[in-house]
Formats: C-alpha cells, structure tokens, sequence
C-alpha cells in the first residue's frame, strides 16, 4: 500500500499550479479506481459523472427548498460504497428510508448550511447514514462548504493521527481542507492568475484523492506536474522507505499508513427493529423504486452484483464509532 507521506507533501507544500495540474488526473485516478476496485468499471464512472456534475444540479435546482429524494440517496450510497469501501447492510439500510424522511431531513440538513456539524446532526436521523456519507452528501449540495469525507484524503493530512469517522474529526478534516483552498486562492490572487481554479473545498479534496490514488497505482502520471521552486512532486514510496513497485496488489501491501489506525467506518446505523433482515452477501446496486402508497423503498433486483462480501454483524449508531474494531490499512475495502 502506498504511503501517505507524499500526498502529505503535496497536501501541505503543492503549488497552485501543481495543485491544477493534479485535480486534471482525477479522470485517469477514477479509472485506476474502477479497473481495481469494481467488477464493472463503467458502473463507478457513471455513477461519479452523476454524483459529481449532475446531483448538484438538482439539488440547487430545488432553490429555498433544497432537499435530496430517496432515488439520489440511494445512487449516493451506491457511489460511495463503489467507490471506497462496501458495507451490505449500508445499502439495505438507506432503502427502507421513506421517501418523506428523505425529502424532509435532507431539506433541514441543508437549511442549517454553512453550519456542517447541524447539518450531519440533521442527516444522522436517516438510517444508513453515518458522518461520512453524511459528507458525501453536503458535498453534493454545497461544494463550496463541505469536501466529502474519503479515506485516501484522511490518511494524507499529517495532523490527523487515527481515523474514526466522527463529527468532530470530519470538523477538524474541514479546517485543513479550508487552509488549503485559502492558501491556493491566495497564491493565484497575488500571482494575477485570471485563468486560475478557483478553488473550493471539494476541489481540494478531489485533488488530495487524485494524488493518493495516482501515487499508489501509476506514480508515473504525476511526472506531468510542474516542478517550481525546487518544489517537485515525490515519487511514490512505502512507509519504510522502499519504492513502491505500482504492481504489486493491494494485499500484499498491508500495514498501517503513516503511523495512521483506522477505526472501522460509520458503517452501519442501530435498527430500532428487533430482529434485523439477513443482507444477501451479493447486494444489488439498482435504483430503488418508491411505493408511495406504503412509503417503503422496494428494491428492484437483478443479476448485477459487485462480487461476494463478507457479511458484518450489525453494531451500534453510525455516529458512535469508539466501539468498533480498528482496522490497520486502507486495504480491506
């Protein structure tokens, strides 16, 4: 697995050009993250491409009454789930949402924007959504005040030490995410640089994920970023100082990152039902279809699986972590 030191670098030293340079990868990254990541590439490509240009759109489309509908919960759990790690009992969890408790606390939740802790506390009321998915969806509704909490970004900050997915470090996660857009706006101001990014904190995280994903499966690439002041972009290295050799798979590169534990993620959230349904190990990613008569979400299934997954017993709240096992390294996903 590759080691964060590099993209700690470029997160704290990386030019506003460097910066630019990188964030235009996220294609070439994205698609690194498919071919690995998904049976079916395309699916995560299509499904970023909607999460990234077209739900924003939607979403602020709705004026005053910004809110979210169960459907684009759903996609957006989809998204993330294929994109970093997947959780069944995560996607099972955001379909028995009703339709009205979407539209409702999406629409408090984005009410309360700028304020990101209000807004996760709104969100929280949703089953199935816990402080990182809860990110993900305030990135989708106002990317100019929240980045979306990933993992790759996490594990690149150097002062954050261990990874628990609460609301106080997703807090902690925004304010180096913010010093950093300030910095690169700052810097493209005083240069006079008129064709600049503008840069939001969602920009900055993307640009933070592209780095890590580049640095860990095709380093080479970043051999297009400019070199300024003496300020290179280092070559991907283990956290022992070895070279990491781009083939090698992530299982045979377990171990912690940077010094970095990960506690495991907001993965579930409590059922108040006493006996909770089994979650087939081959969970379907299909659109959700609402009966609006019963309120209840009926999922329509087809052969389309992204692969066997170990089941995991259902824990305590999404947003009370501290019990649940650490995990070493961004491997198991």
């Amino acid at each position: 697995m590759a080691s964060a030191k590099d993209t700690a670098t470029f997160f704290t030293h990386g030019t506003c050009q460097q910066f630019e340079q990188v964030l235009k990868l996220y294609p070439q990254a994205l698609r690194l993250k498919a071919d690995r990541r998904a049976k079916k590439p395309e699916e995560l490509i299509k499904l970023d491409n909607w999460y990234q240009n077209e739900l924003p759109k939607k979403i602020k489309s709705r004026g005053k009454d910004a809110h979210m509908i169960h459907e684009e919960l759903v996609q957006c759990m989809k998204w993330k789930q294929i994109r970093g790690k997947f959780y069944p009992q995560l996607s099972y969890l955001v379909k028995v949402n009703t339709p009205r408790a979407v539209m409702a606390e999406t629409k408090k939740a984005f009410k309360k924007l700028p304020n990101l802790e209000q807004a996760i506390t709104a969100l929280s009321n949703l089953k199935g959504v816990g402080t990182t998915m809860a990110s993900a969806l305030l990135a989708a509704a106002c990317p100019e005040s929240a980045p979306f909490m990933a993992d790759e970004c996490l594990m690149a900050i150097p002062d954050i030490e261990g990874i628990d997915y609460t609301t106080k470090e997703y807090l902690k996660f925004v304010n180096h995410i913010n010093s950093v857009a300030e910095r690169l706006n700052k810097s493209a101001s005083e240069n006079k640089r008129p064709d600049a990014v503008s840069w939001s904190p969602h920009k900055v995280e993307l640009a933070l994920w592209t780095h890590y994903v580049v640095s860990e499966h095709k380093p080479e690439l970043l051999s297009s970023v400019p070199v300024e002041n003496g300020n290179s972009i280092p070559a991907a290295v283990h956290q022992n100082g070895d070279a990491l050799d781009p083939t090698t798979s992530d299982e045979s590169n377990q171990g912690p990152i940077n010094g970095k534990t990960i506690i495991d993620e907001d993965t579930t959230t409590s059922f108040t039902d006493n006996s909770p349904p089994s979650i087939d190990q081959n969970e379907e990613t299909n659109d959700s279809v609402v009966s609006e008569s019963t309120k209840d979400s009926i999922v329509s299934e087809d052969s389309n699986s992204l692969g066997d997954y170990n089941k995991r017993p259902l824990e305590d709240d999404a947003i009370q972590p501290s019990s649940k096992k650490i995990r070493e390294d961004l491997g198991n996903k």
